[in-house]
């Protein structure tokens, strides 16, 4: 049975995950990345994907781009299956689909002048004419604030990291893609460059018309940049919902942690108390049952028995979880799933 996945909205979705897994050999044992995950994007959305490190959400990133193949599953983008691809067909299909790496310097080829990193892709897709090519690396670079007379010659060591990382964002909007996947783009930068490539990435999002995945674990900024909010918690999801309306009233306790885990600029606030007990279970031999129910204080045998399944607690939001903090004992269309 498919997993219910989080509401998208108006319109078809341009991308469909479908219980999705990936896992990792690590000697005789196996890492149990991504299990059975479920979503959906709409054209023209962000959706924000946070959890603590580890929890694979980067790993979640690079499986819709098949970076990562999966287990089992299915990748549906505009229709077209991603994990059925090869070779060229995926190759042509991924002119649509971009990444922004999360360490932006380390992403760039440090012996490689900047004109030609972000041309390379052009050169890749077949883009034959140099004049063309330059042209539009000149207007991309334009387009994200570097002037290309200044840029396009020099070094990725001769820039500061926002400047590399804005650098990353042209090369990802060069070929003019639908969909881009942004691992952690700001978690490598200084704060007060954080709110420089946020804004340009609304920007090139309003310009461009493109759909995003946010990958991240700061929640303030996730909070700030997304429509939507999907949280995980090894390998799973455990709650989805609007933005605004899953940070306002949390359904499931390990979003609630989160959220009370953001730092309050008040010297005079005192941090709240976690009420999570216990270390975050290896993915090597995950918890039997909620994946949360280790450290979560509202955990009874069901937690331990019955493996939680999302289900809509509030209007367009969902949790897995046997004792959500609101709408305890609903469940969207008596439990069964919904596309969302």
């Amino acid at each position: 049975m498919m997993q219910p996945v989080s509401p998208s909205v108006a319109g078809a979705p341009l991308l469909r995950v479908e219980n999705l897994v990936v896992e990792y050999p690590v000697g005789n044992k196996i890492v149990h990345a991504v299990s059975s995950v479920s979503l959906e994007i709409a054209r023209g959305e962000t959706l924000g994907l946070v959890g603590e490190s580890g929890c694979g959400k980067s790993t979640l990133g690079r499986a819709v781009l098949q970076l990562r193949r999966p287990v089992s599953g299915k990748v549906l983008f505009d229709g077209h299956d991603l994990t059925a691809m090869q070779g060229d067909t995926l190759r042509r299909m991924r002119r649509r689909v971009q990444l922004i790496f999360q360490d932006p310097i380390a992403s760039l080829n440090p012996r490689r002048r900047i004109g030609d990193i972000i041309a390379e892709p052009l050169v890749i897709s077949g883009v034959r004419d140099p004049k063309e090519r330059e042209q539009l690396v000149h207007d991309v670079l334009g387009a994200v604030g570097l002037d290309p007379e200044l840029v396009m010659g020099r070094l990725p060591h001769e820039f500061s990291g926002g400047q590399c990382q804005r650098i990353c964002i042209a090369r990802a909007l060069v070929l003019s893609p639908e969909f881009i996947i942004c691992d952690e783009p700001v978690s490598a930068l200084d704060v007060s460059i954080r709110a420089q490539i946020l804004n340009l990435l609304e920007e090139m999002k309003t310009r461009y018309g493109l759909t995003l995945l946010f990958i991240a674990h700061d929640l303030a900024v996730v909070k700030a940049v997304s429509d939507r909010v999907a949280v995980m918690y090894l390998g799973r999801l455990c709650e989805v919902g609007p933005s605004e309306q899953l940070f306002a009233q949390p359904a499931h306790p390990y979003t609630a942690l989160l959220i009370e885990a953001i730092p309050v600029p008040d010297p005079d606030v005192r941090p709240a108390e976690s009420v999570a007990v216990g270390e975050p279970p290896s993915p090597i031999a995950p918890p039997s049952g909620c994946r949360f129910r280790t450290r979560c204080p509202r955990a009874d045998q069901r937690c331990s028995d019955e493996m939680p399944e999302l289900r809509e607690v509030a209007p367009e939001q969902f949790a897995a979880c046997h004792h959500p903090l609101i709408g305890a004992g609903q469940a969207s269309n008596n439990g069964e799933s919904r596309s969302i």
